[in-house]
């Protein structure tokens, strides 16, 4: 390729126009116009601006005997579509998921309504353009004036519907989530129907991934205590005198939750990440079903 190539790694693919029927090792190379599976005696290219759907750890009924570790892409060419599945290994399909999201979303202009929603209040904010910039485990809406960013981990719901945003009716994503301990619901309209699939698969992920951590995770009562007693302050707190307890058992509990890394220092105070914030929910669900 005559472009920069952003991502290079051996792997395992399969195209439609592979031999055989199963899949086969060559090299996954990405620039910011086209990923090339290239293999012996052949090669496929696929436009970064046909991909419509990206999914990971999803295979084809036909081809899940054979893969493990994957991303499948859905793309459009000439009027046809296509699927790809692309196999790594040591971690470079999750480095090269993280990095074809960043080359299809980065820098894309989108409108935004933020926040639509504060609890159960709709808000007078105004609709305005900003420019996508993913970031580890966010999202950051780079305004002309003015910025604000997600937390992936603190988002509870995506939805795909349809609004009056800019002066039009259009398809937006609704996406409910935290911050300081409100509850809001930010509105997002992508220029198209394409970017719209792929940025909600985006966020989806990547919360997705954050809540299947927490999942695994087993926390003893005091540190449950110790995670409901942030949360209820607003996410920071000098957790010495909020809970009944002797300083080394405290400094026992964060350090376990610090290990989990469902705490931060900082400020003089100990605060929740956005992780700790999943975890606290989850357990407020619990409690509450």
């Amino acid at each position: 390729m005559s472009e920069s190539v952003v991502a290079d790694f051996v792997g395992r693919f399969y195209t439609e126009d592979v031999q055989g029927g199963e899949p086969v090792k060559g090299r996954v190379l990405l620039s910011k116009k086209r990923l090339v599976l290239a293999r012996e005696g052949g090669k496929t290219t696929i436009p970064l601006s046909g991909i419509f759907d990206v999914s990971v750890g999803f295979v084809p009924g036909e081809l899940a005997e054979f893969f493990d570790d994957t991303v499948t892409l859905a793309y459009e060419t000439r009027g046809q579509k296509h699927t790809a599945v692309v196999e790594g290994r040591n971690g470079n399909v999750d480095r090269f998921t993280t990095v074809l999201f960043k080359v299809l979303l980065n820098g894309t202009t989108v409108r935004v309504k933020h926040p639509d929603r504060v609890g159960g209040r709709v808000t007078d904010a105004s609709t305005t353009k900003a420019k996508l910039s993913l970031k580890p485990q966010s999202v950051k809406f780079v305004g002309e004036r003015d910025s604000f960013t997600i937390d992936l981990a603190a988002v509870s719901n995506i939805e795909r519907t349809t609004r009056q945003l800019g002066g039009k009716t259009q398809p937006v994503l609704e996406i409910s989530h935290l911050d300081g301990g409100q509850a809001l619901v930010s509105v997002v309209a992508v220029p198209s129907g394409r970017k719209t699939n792929i940025f909600g698969r985006y966020v989806r992920l990547e919360y997705g991934s954050i809540q299947e951590e927490v999942g695994e995770l087993d926390h003893s009562e005091e540190e449950l205590e110790a995670l409901v007693a942030l949360y209820s302050t607003g996410g920071s707190a000098n957790l010495g005198t909020l809970l009944n307890a002797e300083p080394a058992q405290i400094t026992m509990v964060l350090n376990s939750l610090h290990d989990d890394g469902l705490v931060v220092d900082g400020d003089g105070a100990t605060k929740l990440t956005p992780k700790g914030r999943v975890a606290v929910t989850t357990h407020l669900e619990r409690v509450n079903a």
